[in-house]
């Protein structure tokens, strides 16, 4: 580690230690030219790199654990490679095969109501495929949301790669056809709001987006859709299950964890613009992803649940990996732990094991830079190789789950330090790249600012003001 980093680690802490319960006092910190920040974009973009079958772009869930491809992880690593061009991790012209490889296989992987031998059907793909074949993987659901994120990557190509050749050309207009034919209506069988997923074997699941969380990515693309559009009522559908509640001092529409106040912004820069429930609230949706991220540093800091290690530097609660699913007393303390989980915290949900996942602060590291990127460099100082290691930040750790006597379902305990995963997920990996991307240049937001797809989705769901005008 750098010793700038390693002052700037210190700085932090005494500043926390000094009552910056909620932020820390006096001028933000530019880390964005921080070499720290290169080496957690580099490596993160290798695991995309390196671990997606190049023969038909197909992203796996998780790895080294052998894996199907999660097709939200596809929407994560498309963006990747815009970053990874952008900043000569690879030449442009590897990045735009690869791309226009994932496209083309997409596009025609078979479609159909059949139960097996598709990818999807009426446009939507199914939650995981196959990572060889890219069809359905056992009897997983047609998932709604992770095709909208892998469609908001797919635009993100589309704008990035406005090229004249004969391969920038085919990758526009795969990524228009892509989009272009998913039935939105289709999958609005209580119009106008949308269904969570549909099973062949079942018709549509009992659950439909419903906010807040991470489907605002979702209306806003089946609302732009010039095909399929679903009703412009829909975003107030959507709005009208807010919850508004104070955490921490943070006033804010609440969702547990972090992942919902990040996977939509990833793709769309809320700055500086507003629906009619945020014009109400007289802040913007970036704004309210700050508070989220603030409130949950101060829930660490404040430690209810006292759970080791938590505090200014170390914190961060959203769907991750965990150590197992068991119930056991741990250093005098009934403690309830979980493997994958949405842990989260918030005024109206409070799911928390003490597993920490550095893909929270990595992902918020936009909205409070000076709270996110020195937990980041924190993280990797303390816990060292079990927790960052050749493709960056392993998916989680537990620093309560510490006695190696401890057995653990997944991952490893370092006895004294805690359990750490063995597993990065293309779902928690994706945000930390992109959003580190949009801190220190604003390349996704900048290339989806002009999509008309975006602009139209936004328009029609009552967002004015800021760069829509």
């Amino acid at each position: 580690m750098a010793l700038a980093a390693l002052a700037s680690i210190a700085a932090f802490t005494l500043a926390c230690n000094n009552g910056g319960a909620t932020a820390v006092t006096g001028p933000t910190p530019d880390f964005r030219a921080d070499p720290f920040l290169d080496t957690v974009e580099t490596r993160t973009f290798r695991w995309f790199w390196e671990t997606t079958n190049p023969q038909n772009g197909l992203v796996p869930d998780r790895w080294p654990t052998k894996s199907f491809s999660s097709v939200a992880a596809i929407g994560f690593a498309l963006t990747a490679y815009v970053v990874g061009a952008e900043r000569g991790y690879v030449p442009r012209a590897d990045a735009r095969t690869r791309v226009r490889t994932t496209l083309d296989f997409l596009y025609h992987a078979p479609q159909s109501a059949n139960p097996t031998g598709v990818a999807g059907y009426k446009g939507f793909f199914y939650h995981f495929l196959d990572m060889d074949t890219g069809l359905r993987f056992q009897t997983v659901e047609l998932s709604t949301i992770d095709t909208s994120l892998l469609l908001a990557g797919v635009l993100v190509c589309r704008e990035y790669f406005n090229g004249s050749d004969a391969e920038e050309t085919a990758i526009r207009a795969l990524a228009d056809s892509l989009y272009l034919r998913v039935d939105w209506q289709w999958a609005s069988p209580n119009a106008p709001i949308v269904s969570m997923g549909w099973h062949p074997e079942s018709n549509f699941i009992p659950a439909d987006w419903r906010g807040y969380d991470e489907g605002m990515i979702l209306y806003v693309l089946a609302l732009g859709s010039p095909t399929h559009p679903i009703d412009s009522t829909a975003w107030d559908r959507w709005t009208s299950s807010y919850q508004w509640r104070d955490f921490y001092g943070q006033p804010h529409v609440n969702f547990a964890p972090l992942f919902g106040h990040q996977y939509s912004h990833l793709f769309i820069d809320f700055r500086g613009i507003q629906d009619g429930y945020m014009r109400g609230r007289g802040i913007d949706y970036f704004e309210n992803s700050r508070r989220a991220t603030v409130s949950q540093r101060a829930y660490a800091i404040d430690n209810p649940a006292k759970f080791r290690d938590y505090g200014p530097a170390i914190w961060g609660l959203t769907a991750s990996d965990g150590p197992i699913d068991t119930t056991m007393v741990v250093d005098n303390v009934s403690r309830q732990f979980h493997t994958y989980a949405a842990r989260g915290a918030a005024a109206n949900d409070i799911h928390d094991d003490g597993t920490i996942a550095p893909t929270a602060a990595g992902g918020s590291v936009p909205f409070a830079p000076e709270i996110t990127v020195p937990a980041l460099q924190a993280m990797r100082v303390k816990y060292g190789d079990p927790l960052f290691g050749q493709y960056g930040f392993f998916d989680a750790f537990n620093p309560t789950y510490h006695d190696a006597r401890f057995r653990a379902q997944q991952g490893h305990v370092v006895d004294g330090l805690g359990w750490f995963d063995n597993d990065y997920l293309g779902i928690d990996q994706g945000p930390i790249i992109g959003m580190i991307e949009n801190y220190r240049t604003g390349l996704i937001w900048r290339l989806m600012r002009q999509s008309p797809y975006i602009k139209r989705g936004l328009q029609r769901a009552g967002f004015t003001g800021g760069w829509l005008q």
